[in-house]
């Protein structure tokens, strides 16, 4: 079986992309085209020579379509992730989230593509309206990067519904991990204190969140993503178990053992009403169907993160707030 993985120069599409490399299939990386020819996380993979590599842009149907021309299987994660940003420039988001994923199913469909794997995020579900949040919870996008997901979401599902395209939808609760850019809290906390910083800046304290360990959503997205039953249907993927980000930075501050302040940084504060207060996922549906669960604790993955974060400190800008 061959797959393309679009995003997969990315931090859960790197990881996914050697996952699936390690299981035997031949691997295709959908890397967004760029003057240096960089191919991000998957640069310095010990899988480079193993994966083909494909560059173009996900926002460019006739390079998705180029691209999905001769495989089966296509794990779709490219997309724009910071919340922050898409503040700034909301237009950006639809462009590569909403029509970013149109141009993954109509090239399915003309393709007949086997498989199409597509990614969306707990985010859609705003602060929760009940817990644990299952996949029958309203959306409620708090934010334009919300807003596109919950669009492509609905898009992707229509095409199931209207030509039969098999898409399957993951939704990742929040992931962490080695690679993940300095824009996410747990890199922002270790990456500060790893510096030296004897203050760390963060945002909001007292949102809660239901963290997972990156090698768990990568086999999430094989082990869930090509299940016989799953087509048509969304799944959560979670841990079931919710921590205060305040709570996640003492616990991040006593597995450094440094003798850290925390205060508030006014800048890193969403809007009021754009905040997402309480996000705690039901997995449920992922382990009775597909027999998915985590395996990682959270303490474990946050160890594995510290460790290769403070051995890639360069990729770390911790002097100023990285939108």
């Amino acid at each position: 079986m061959k797959v393309l993985v679009t995003g997969s120069e990315g931090f859960i599409g790197s990881h996914l992309t050697e996952l699936l490399v390690e299981k035997g299939f031949e691997v295709k990386g959908f890397v967004r085209y760029n003057f240096k020819n960089d191919w991000g996380w998957l640069e310095n993979s010990k899988y480079k020579n193993e994966i083909e590599i494909y560059t173009g842009d996900i926002r460019d149907y006739d390079s998705v379509y180029d691209a999905m021309k001769d495989v089966d299987v296509v794990f779709h994660l490219a997309a724009l992730i910071g919340i922050p940003y898409s503040y700034i420039s909301p237009l950006a988001y639809i462009k590569t989230n909403t029509e970013g994923t149109y141009n993954v199913l109509e090239a399915g469909k003309k393709l007949n593509i086997e498989r199409i794997i597509h990614t969306s995020t707990s985010e859609i579900y705003g602060t929760a309206q009940y817990v644990p949040i299952d996949e029958k919870h309203p959306y409620n996008p708090q934010s334009p990067y919300a807003a596109s997901k919950a669009g492509a979401d609905h898009l992707a599902l229509s095409y199931y519904r209207s030509f039969g395209t098999p898409v399957t939808i993951i939704r990742p609760f929040n992931t962490f991990g080695p690679r993940q850019s300095a824009r996410a809290v747990i890199p922002t906390i270790i990456s500060q204190i790893s510096a030296g910083k004897e203050r760390i800046k963060l945002g909001n304290l007292t949102p809660t969140r239901d963290l997972n360990y990156v090698k768990d959503i990568a086999n999430g997205f094989i082990t869930v993503g090509l299940h016989e039953k799953t087509i048509g249907d969304v799944y959560n993927l979670g841990t079931g178990e919710e921590i205060s980000i305040g709570n996640l930075a003492q616990k991040i501050i006593e597995l450094i053992g440094k003798n850290v302040e925390i205060i508030e940084d006014t800048q890193r504060v969403r809007p009021e009403k754009s905040e997402v207060e309480r996000l705690l996922s039901n997995p449920e549906k992922a382990k009775k169907i597909a027999g998915w669960e985590p395996k990682y604790s959270l303490e474990e993955g946050l160890k594995e993160t510290i460790e290769w974060i403070q051995e890639n400190l360069q990729y770390y800008k911790t002097d100023i707030y990285n939108i």
